[in-house]
């Protein structure tokens, strides 16, 4: 098929390489010309992991190609509309404007037959307010949220856990295009929901409410346990094998980060806020806090393991991105605790496998190293905040000898306790004892 996709961010890059990889014709359109010409050459401005090898053999192919010139979809059939949603400045509420400037790009170059899939995370009631616009061309509309995680973007798309087409009432053209689109997962046995708009908006934002949720239901558990002296681990461990509760995402530590999470349960609740059932998902703001107060439960023991006071201590952080495998930092938290503490007069030194560029990018002010090891050389204390596997497979014996005092707060629980204290390291984490 003939596709096309709006916005070749990191959403929209990914989405464009793996349907061209699936056999599909495809064209990436953006505004941002260095962005397109860094995408033309197979080197996404972002890292993950197995996209620049799959950019460069789409390319080859000649089944993948990016242009700014939005009338170069005039031969595609299914446009894509993956841009940007992110928090509006001053509000909780999610900003429209690229997803209605990108409907607005497409409406002189649709055709009778079309169709514009929406893509992009929108509040519920986005699809019903655009679908007149797209179907005033002779095209229609569906919305069909992504359901990707940051280090695993290409598997997602290319094997997806389910779809979901959200269209209008009897458009049976609708679904057999995106039957067609996502022929070979839907031959592998994804399932797939045919709904309405509404219900295919919520579904990406009812999931990402629950995940938060049950991320910050641990961490509330994890400061009971501090102050009665249980270990949030094995807690986790322990209701996790109640099938209806699961192990996954029980892991207490410094809490949720990224582009997605947070700002998807803000908007969430911005929008139930202006439908008026703002009390349904007032637990959000609980979620939202609690995640939160982990930040700032980090920075405290921080200054528990120097002694009280991190001014003028030499701090390693470790990790700066807001989750492994990947080198976002909007959101991060664990960027945030490293400003936190430089805020306080703490000679910070901090280290990531990917995110330096994006860190000096978006934090120029915090000074950044090449290694673990550079970073814990001389270090008063040093914080794990990112659980990337380089730093979950750190020699406790060979950091000490690094390290001016071998103390060290694991911030992800992803540390042996029991390892890191045989090799005479002082070891505190959020929830243990």
């Amino acid at each position: 098929m003939k596709i096309s996709v709006i916005g070749c961010g990191y959403l929209g890059a990914v989405h464009a390489a793996c349907m061209a990889e699936l056999g599909h014709e495809v064209i990436g359109i953006d505004v941002d010309a260095a962005k397109i010409a860094l995408l033309a050459e197979g080197h996404p401005p972002f890292f993950e992991p197995g996209l620049p090898e799959l950019l460069l053999s789409a390319s080859a192919s000649g089944r993948l190609r990016f242009s700014t010139d939005v009338a170069q979809i005039a031969e595609a059939r299914v446009h894509f509309v993956a841009v940007g949603t992110p928090q509006l400045e001053g509000s909780n509420a999610a900003d429209l404007r690229f997803v209605d400037a990108a409907i607005e790009s497409l409406l002189p170059h649709l055709k009778p037959g079309d169709l514009v899939v929406g893509k992009s995370t929108v509040p519920v009631g986005t699809a019903a307010r655009l679908v007149g616009l797209v179907e005033s061309t002779g095209a229609s509309l569906a919305w069909n949220p992504e359901f990707l995680r940051e280090g695993f973007a290409v598997k997602d798309t290319l094997a997806p856990d389910r779809l979901v087409y959200g269209i209008a009432p009897g458009d049976v053209t609708a679904e057999a295009l995106l039957d067609g689109v996502y022929a070979s997962a839907l031959a592998a046995g994804s399932p797939k929901v045919v709904t309405d708009f509404a219900t295919a908006e919520l579904v990406k934002v009812s999931a990402n409410a629950f995940l938060a949720t049950k991320i910050s239901f641990i961490n509330a558990m994890a400061e009971v346990a501090e102050a009665t002296g249980a270990d949030v681990t094995q807690l986790a461990d322990a209701i996790g094998y109640d099938a209806r509760i699961g192990r996954r995402f029980l892991n207490a530590g410094l809490g949720f980060g990224g582009g997605c999470l947070p700002k998807d349960i803000r908007a969430f609740m911005a929008r139930a806020e202006e439908l008026g059932v703002d009390q349904a998902l007032s637990f959000l703001s609980e979620v939202d806090g609690i995640n939160m107060r982990r930040r700032e439960r980090m920075v405290d023991l921080a200054r528990e393991v120097v002694g009280g006071d991190v001014a003028g201590k030499r701090i390693a952080v470790l990790g700066l991105a807001f989750k492994p495998d990947s080198d976002d930092v909007r959101d991060s938290p664990a960027l945030d605790v490293a400003l936190r503490l430089t805020e306080l007069g703490a000679d910070v030194v901090a280290t990531d496998p990917q995110a330096l560029e994006t860190t000096r990018r978006r934090a120029p002010q915090l000074v950044t190293v090449a290694s673990a090891q550079e970073a814990a050389t001389g270090a008063d204390a040093v914080l794990l905040l990112t659980e990337w596997r380089e730093f979950r497979e750190l020699d406790p014996v060979a950091l000490a000898s690094l390290a001016r005092v071998p103390a060290i707060v694991d911030g992800r629980n992803c540390l042996d306790p029991v390892q890191w204290r045989e090799a005479g390291w002082t070891y505190r984490a959020l929830g243990r004892p």
